[in-house]
């Protein structure tokens, strides 16, 4: 198999969670989509919610229009998110979940039930020349929902594997595997995110399926001791590091 460059997406939403604890301007997360790029992201990611506790909608207008890697809108499936990303298009828009009592996003989008609720969002979203991705569990059925929607791309959530031990994470990145295999036969693009740690990340980077991770809250975390770049250089070393000895090649 042809080896394949594996995407890293940063997402920048706790550098404004920081910032509106205090209020003003600073962290900026401009700057901080600056800051990733320059260590080596290849996209931006950022969750624009419902109550607005990190993003803004300044914001997003910000990054649309001031950093030249491409942005990843992640939106719940709403008339109001729906109309934000026609205005701003951006590269990619992700559906998520969303409860409004939730700490961070739960679990995947419920692909197949919600299916009818989701067509009209995947369509106009497609129309607009805006990459769909639906964030779903690892699970085939959310897959074939995915495929019938006509989104291109799946972000699975890995949140599972991330957070289980011993035989329990051995069947949850089973899973994984499964499904990102699953994805390309069914013609659909696989990405990967949610809770992914340095100890993490090299099992799931293997996979030649999966050909995005999107890494955020982590990585700013990790800023606060030894600085946004070099936790996302870290992370970038590592990914490349799983990647590459799963072709079998010698790590540098």
């Amino acid at each position: 198999m042809e080896k394949r460059y594996l995407r890293l997406g940063v997402n920048i939403d706790h550098v404004a969670t920081i910032r509106n604890a205090r209020g003003g301007q600073h962290p900026d997360p401009v700057r901080a989509a600056r800051a990733a790029a320059a260590a080596g992201a290849d996209g931006i990611t950022a969750h624009l919610r419902e109550d607005r506790r990190h993003m803004t909608d300044e914001d997003v207008a910000r990054l649309s229009a001031g950093i030249d890697l491409p942005l990843n809108l992640e939106m719940a499936a709403t008339d109001e998110m729906l109309a934000i990303a026609l205005r701003h298009a951006p590269h990619a828009a992700c559906i998520v979940p969303e409860k409004r009592q939730e700490r961070t996003t739960e679990g995947g989008l419920d692909a197949l039930g919600g299916h009818n609720h989701l067509a009209p969002f995947v369509r106009q979203l497609n129309a607009g020349n805006i990459r769909v991705s639906l964030f779903v569990e690892p699970d085939m059925a959310q897959l074939d929902a995915a495929k019938s929607l006509g989104a291109p791309v799946v972000e699975l959530h890995t949140g599972a594997f991330c957070e289980a031990e011993g035989a329990e994470q051995d069947r949850q990145f089973e899973r994984i595997v499964q499904a990102a295999e699953y994805a390309e036969s069914l013609g659909i693009e696989c990405h990967a995110g949610h809770g992914f740690t340095f100890e993490t990340v090299a099992p799931v980077a293997a996979i030649p399926t999966i050909v995005e991770l999107n890494i955020g809250h982590f990585l700013i975390g990790e800023a606060i001791f030894g600085g946004l770049e070099s936790s996302i250089k870290r992370m970038r070393s590592l990914m490349d590091k799983a990647r590459s000895e799963a072709y079998g090649e010698r790590s540098a």
